[in-house]
């Protein structure tokens, strides 16, 4: 990966990190700005805020002789422009209120010009310069462009001001034309939801108004009964898998959909509706991970797991910030999240997952533009979204024993330090090839002291969405624990299998998953004697142990394959044939089996997956002549 040698803080940042200034042409720093006057979360997300700005202002195109690149902001981990950059109109301009930088007026009126490309007569913006492409990105272009007017459009020339709201006025209205129920993916019509609540009121336009109310009403028919959880991530929204299974995306629903709903709601003061979203959005919780996560690995729209949540979303920290004086934990989970996207942020700019910087991997600039958003508007609603802290602890921090959530078939499963996620979960989006965890796959496997140990790929990355997803550097390894068998090139798998039967107990300090399954490729077809494989996984306080088991005794390439996590800067020792090692900062991690274990040889001594942006190493235990059963125990001491 290139990297840049600078690092660039404007006087924002500097205050809100405790630093001094430095002279700076054009830099004014505002009154209301000072390291008193805010707290410590507020500190964080100004500080991030201001990283993320400087590095997209960085990364913005100047050449005013072209206008078809003129004020766009490059991605050059995707070698394009993509068209929602317009969204970082919000987040430049509060940052031009807050300093007084001109940079930042200059960034947003460029990055709004620019918008002219991906502009249409009907009102509608697209995702890319390409007149025939998605419009529906309009509704959080909307939201970015009204939020920008309507807190700091005091800041812009008159002239620029009225161009803005004329341009906003058009964009609502395509939106109240266009926008229903069966309106692509269920985010579109719920975001909908707030903006044309938000955009009525900004325009004092009662027809935006009651559609957004009429929308809203749809809510209740669109969560699921036991946990309340938010189904519609597919088209059709309301599709049903073979087991009769709703299209869920953990990561859609927490950085996007809860955020509309929840705005709206607050905005109509409606008591009634604020109370379900606190039950919807305390059943979605139960999935964060302590470290801030979202445990996305079996999610409809996994394609886009970037840990910290979903590539092109705008974040959590809207609607569990401004949800935190009704339950606390909302804001631990805002707090826990921002820390994760700065840790996360590379070069200032946020990556898609821990591992991109050990591995060299660029990180793509929609994820900024779309996540600073979501800092401007926590930073721009302080008042009614007080002092978040971590002093109340998520719910799978606290758990113990297991977990069954029948409206997925997922399992979570907690026993001492250990967290873990089995998934059976069918509902496959869009196509069939694009398959999340599944077959009983031991999904997430996460330790309090050394943190992520397993999570799932894609069984094979595609570029479901080719505008946004980055291309899978180097070889295409899927990260998912599963059992594998490779025939003429073709992968049969228990992560393809949508029948897998999972049997789950929690007796004598001993949780126990049994997995029935198949070895199936991506066309679903069960491959000649591969029908009763099993798939065992135990946790106590100790140890985690997963035991992969078939009837066959040939030694026929069969083998169980473990990519463990684990950045390239960590030392990694095979002490012998059966036992691995590996040197974390914060503890040793042993890997110990009753057959021989080897790392796949790869170019970089890891591999490197999209989903969720980890690097691993390739652990493989192969069944031999007469084996039948191999067991392998993982220790953190």
């Amino acid at each position: 990966m290139k990297r840049r040698n600078f690092i660039y803080l404007s006087s924002a940042a500097s205050i809100a990190l405790g630093m001094p200034l430095y002279a700076c042409k054009n830099n004014k720093t505002s009154e209301n700005i000072s390291a008193e006057e805010i707290n410590d979360f507020e500190k964080m997300t100004l500080a991030l805020l201001t990283v993320w700005s400087d590095a997209m202002i960085r990364d913005q195109i100047n050449d005013p002789e072209n206008p078809e690149l003129h004020g766009a902001l490059y991605c050059h981990a995707c070698e394009k422009i993509h068209g929602r950059c317009m969204d970082a109109v919000y987040p430049f301009l509060y940052m031009a209120d807050k300093t007084g930088d001109k940079k930042y007026l200059n960034a947003a009126i460029s990055v709004m010009k620019w918008s002219d490309n991906v502009s249409k007569p009907d009102g509608s913006w697209t995702v890319i310069p390409d007149p025939k492409s998605w419009s529906g990105i309009t509704v959080f272009g909307a939201i970015a462009l009204g939020e920008a007017l309507h807190h700091h459009g005091h800041v812009l020339p008159i002239d620029i001001k009225e161009q803005w709201t004329t341009r906003l006025k058009a964009a609502a209205q395509f939106i109240y034309e266009n926008f229903d129920m069966e309106y692509s993916h269920v985010n579109y019509p719920f975001t909908a939801v707030y903006a044309l609540n938000f955009l009525g009121r900004y325009f004092k336009n009662d027809d935006f108004i009651a559609k957004s109310k009429a929308l809203a009403a749809e809510v209740p028919k669109w969560l699921t009964t036991l946990n309340k959880l938010i189904f519609g991530e597919d088209k059709p929204a309301n599709k049903k898998s073979e087991k009769g299974l709703f299209s869920v995306d953990l990561g859609y629903n927490v950085e996007e959909t809860l955020n509309g709903l929840v705005q709206y709601a607050i905005l109509e003061k409606d008591e009634e509706f604020l109370q379900l979203l606190q039950s919807s959005m305390e059943g979605h919780l139960a999935f964060m991970l302590p470290d801030g996560a979202w445990d996305n690995s079996w999610g409809t729209r996994q394609n886009k797991w970037s840990y910290w949540g979903s590539r092109t979303c705008d974040g959590c920290q809207p609607a569990f910030g401004l949800m935190a004086s009704r339950n606390p934990v909302f804001g631990t989970a805002a707090v826990l999240n921002t820390e994760l996207l700065q840790k996360c942020t590379v070069d200032g700019l946020l990556s898609g997952g821990l591992h991109y910087e050990s591995h060299g991997i660029l990180p793509c600039i929609h994820h900024t533009f779309a996540h600073a958003k979501s800092l401007a508007f926590i930073l721009d609603n302080k008042d009614q979204i007080g002092n978040l802290n971590k002093e109340k602890a998520i719910p799978r921090l606290l758990a113990d024993g297991v977990e069954h959530y029948p409206e997925l078939d997922v399992w979570l499963a907690a026993r001492g330090a250990w967290r873990a996620t089995i998934s059976s979960y069918d509902n496959v989006f869009k196509k069939e090839y694009s398959q999340q965890a599944t077959g009983g796959s031991l999904a997430v496997l996460w330790h309090e002291k050394v943190g992520l140990l397993f999570a799932a790929s894609m069984a094979e990355y595609i570029l479901v969405e080719a505008n946004n997803q980055q291309l899978q550097p180097g070889e295409d390894f899927a990260l998912t624990p599963r059992i594998e068998r490779v025939v003429e090139e073709v992968i049969y798998t228990n992560i393809q299998d949508l029948k897998a039967q999972v049997l789950a107990s929690d007796e004598n300090g001993i949780i126990d998953f049994k997995v029935n399954t198949a070895l199936t490729n991506r066309d679903k077809k069960i491959l000649a004697d591969t029908e009763n494989y099993q798939l065992n996984y135990l946790f106590d306080k100790d140890k985690t142990t997963i035991k992969a088991i078939r009837n066959s005794t040939k030694e026929n390439g069969d083998a169980l394959i473990l990519p463990l996590i684990s950045p390239s800067d960590e030392k990694v020792v095979q002490v012998s044939e059966k036992r691995i090692e590996v040197f974390k900062k914060e503890g040793l991690v042993i890997l110990e089996a009753n057959v021989p274990l080897r790392i796949k040889a790869t170019s970089k001594n890891r591999i490197f997956n999209m989903v969720p942006g980890v690097e691993a190493i390739p652990i493989i235990a192969e069944f031999i002549q007469g084996q039948q059963e191999i067991v392998c125990i993982l220790k953190v001491q």
